[in-house]
């Protein structure tokens, strides 16, 4: 490996890193990252470690603020009633555009999809709610499947974009809403009405699933 590259790719371990942590909330909303507390945790030089931050601040999840540094952006009701119907927005064009498209190959690979979600424990522990890697894997891999043969990939990045920020926001209200509902039902019903080629019904069943999260999820307000 060229020595030249050496920062780079520590500067992309650094920013795979804490985007994790941001987004399973390991790091609290509004924490203040000071450059030698991002070094220290990360194990890494200031160069590769500012390039991680402005990557994250340019995603939206951290806040840059000129002569105060980086903080870890803040979670309110109010941002995640307008993340919720940015994601409706976008994904409903896409599931549309999906299922106008839609071929045996794409039916089959929701099918596998949402087979595979099922089969997996939402929570590890059974009487808590214990985040579970892979069925959170899995879980987006069922929603990109729905949306698989829109053929845009602006629709794809921004999509996969607004369920980075929406999982944030699960992470760190699901201790309190574990069992209040049935996620595999309502991603049964999505799936039967996309299969039968309904794009009414589909996306009114997806809206209503985005929509439903942001209910249940208790947040402050702004």
């Amino acid at each position: 490996m060229n020595s030249a590259d050496v920062p780079t790719t520590k500067a992309s371990t650094v920013y795979e890193e804490l985007r994790a942590d941001i987004l399973s909330a390991a790091l609290e909303p509004g924490a203040k990252l000071r450059i030698e507390f991002v070094c220290e945790r990360y194990g890494a030089r200031n160069t590769p470690v500012r390039e991680a931050l402005n990557r994250l601040a340019a995603e939206g999840l951290l806040l840059r603020q000129e002569q105060r540094g980086f903080s870890v952006a803040a979670m309110s009701t109010e941002d995640l009633a307008e993340l919720t119907r940015a994601r409706c927005g976008i994904e409903a064009l896409a599931l549309r555009e999906s299922l106008a498209q839609r071929d045996a190959a794409w039916e089959e690979q929701l099918v596998l999809a949402r087979h595979r979600l099922e089969r997996t424990p939402r929570s590890l522990h059974a009487g808590h709610y214990e985040a579970n890697p892979e069925w959170e894997r899995l879980h987006r891999d069922f929603h990109r499947a729905l949306i698989a043969a829109c053929g845009s990939r602006w629709l794809i990045r921004y999509s996969d974009e607004l369920a980075d920020h929406a999982y944030r926001y699960r992470q760190r209200s699901m201790q309190s809403v574990y069992l209040q509902r049935d996620v595999a039902a309502e991603h049964a019903a999505i799936t039967d009405a996309a299969l039968a080629g309904d794009a009414e019904l589909a996306v009114a069943l997806l809206q209503a699933h985005f929509e439903r999260t942001a209910t249940l999820l208790p947040l402050p307000r702004c």
